[in-house]
């Protein structure tokens, strides 16, 4: 019997995006959104064979690009073998109907670029229905533009996920299936909320780790809490929020969580579809901002990662500034030492160990219910006393003496003023 060897056919693909220069230049395409859309690429598995970068004052509503570096584009697709190209913004219906009539090959923009990614990496139940909310919603105004890829069984990038099982063009079909997939997302949100009011009962503290993609979130939480989450050099690798308890000196134990990665001009329909995911930083009581300090951009990526933290309702939660990757920053490039809206700015190591100590205590002395060690002597009569403190606080050690009870504990601030008179 003969066997044959079947593998993905890969994608050459050639970058496109227009640079205005009269915008916020973190929704504007530059040659650093660029390189970061080639990053985009190569995680959904494509080859960059070329880049385009046109200087215009606006896009082209109907085309994006103007009509001569359109003619431009495809020669270069015919002359490098592409078989897709991806554009740097978001591509309205009829640009993306035109584009593709006068390329005669696939075209996607941005945002289907990182709805694939997701599609790849989803992997909780949670995780797969909040991606195909987004591309669903993405999709529904784009029937008539998306003919190519969804009039087939799709095949490479752009075409995962909801892409594979047949949409055509039946619109009550997809808005079936959006308020189907928004009741499921409902049922889990109302889990989220009974689970964090539980937590609030508890008095359990709750810190969530954001920041841009890829500045190591994961591979931090893996290090503080000796978690197993997949930690990759890849963008966008954490989709699915994962929370751990990390025990502090005290014997406090704050609950972490790990979240989505965010990036520059992040599709508002996706940040809508992952709103429950979001949450879990809209209602913790600090966020640890992590920021890659082995990228030039750290400052972008602080903006970027502010301004979707403001769009959620986070943005004056109390904040730690973590410079991640301290250890392979560039030569010559000097961090802040502090920051306008930082309760504290540390730089740290999470893949070498490199300031984790020093984390850990900044984080006991920020968090509430600061505890300190005490050494009382609780007398036999006082009973009640010794229930309290099992109950409430952190015991370390007891022991029977003449005179009653030997402990030493970490309490809080009103644990202290119960058992002041029998300090030793």
């Amino acid at each position: 019997m003969e066997y044959f060897e079947t593998k993905e056919l890969e994608e050459r693909a050639i970058l496109a995006g227009v640079h205005t220069g009269n915008i916020d230049p973190l929704s504007d395409s530059t040659e650093e959104s660029l390189a970061e859309l080639e990053r985009l690429a190569d995680t959904a598995g494509a080859q960059v064979v070329g880049t385009m970068l046109q200087n215009r004052p606006s896009v082209d509503n109907a085309l994006y690009l103007g009509e001569g570096k359109l003619e431009e584009l495809r020669l270069a697709c015919e002359g490098q073998d592409a078989n897709l190209v991806i554009f740097d913004d978001e591509l309205s219906p009829i640009q993306l109907r035109n584009i593709e009539r006068a390329l005669g090959i696939k075209v996607i923009d941005r945002s289907m670029l990182i709805l694939d990614i997701f599609a790849r990496h989803a992997v909780t139940r949670e995780g797969k229905i909040q991606v195909e909310l987004a591309q669903l919603k993405y999709m529904l105004p784009r029937l008539l533009g998306l003919g190519t890829q969804l009039s087939r069984l799709g095949a490479g990038i752009g075409t995962r996920g909801p892409g594979e099982t047949k949409l055509e063009t039946d619109r009550r079909h997809i808005r079936r299936r959006i308020g189907h997939l928004q009741a499921e997302l409902k049922e889990i949100k109302n889990h989220r909320e009974l689970l964090r009011r539980r937590r609030e009962k508890d008095n359990t503290v709750v810190c969530a780790l954001v920041g841009y993609t890829n500045a190591g979130k994961s591979t931090l939480l893996n290090a503080l809490t000796g978690a197993e989450v997949l930690a990759a050099d890849k963008l966008f690798a954490t989709l699915d929020p994962t929370i751990r308890a990390l025990e502090l000196p005290d014997g406090r134990m704050p609950m972490l969580v790990d979240t989505v990665g965010f990036i520059r001009k992040l599709p508002h329909h996706l940040i809508e579809a992952f709103k429950s995911t979001l949450e879990e930083a809209v209602f913790a009581d600090l966020l640890i901002i992590v920021i890659d300090s082995s990228s030039n951009e750290f400052e972008q990526h602080i903006q970027v990662v502010n301004s979707i933290l403001k769009d959620i309702g986070a943005g004056d939660k109390p904040k730690i500034y973590l410079f991640n990757k301290a250890d392979a920053k560039p030569d010559g490039l000097v961090l802040p030492s502090a920051l306008s809206d930082a309760d504290c700015v540390l730089e740290v190591s999470a893949k070498s160990g490199l300031g984790i100590e020093k984390f850990i205590e900044t984080l006991a002395d920020i968090l509430p219910g600061k505890k300190q060690k005490v050494k009382v002597l609780i007398p036999y009569s006082e009973g009640s006393v010794l229930s309290v403190l099992h109950r409430d606080q952190t015991v370390l050690s007891e022991s029977y003496e003449a005179d009653g009870t030997l402990v030493e504990a970490f309490v809080d601030a009103q644990g202290y003023t119960a058992i002041r008179d029998y300090l030793v």
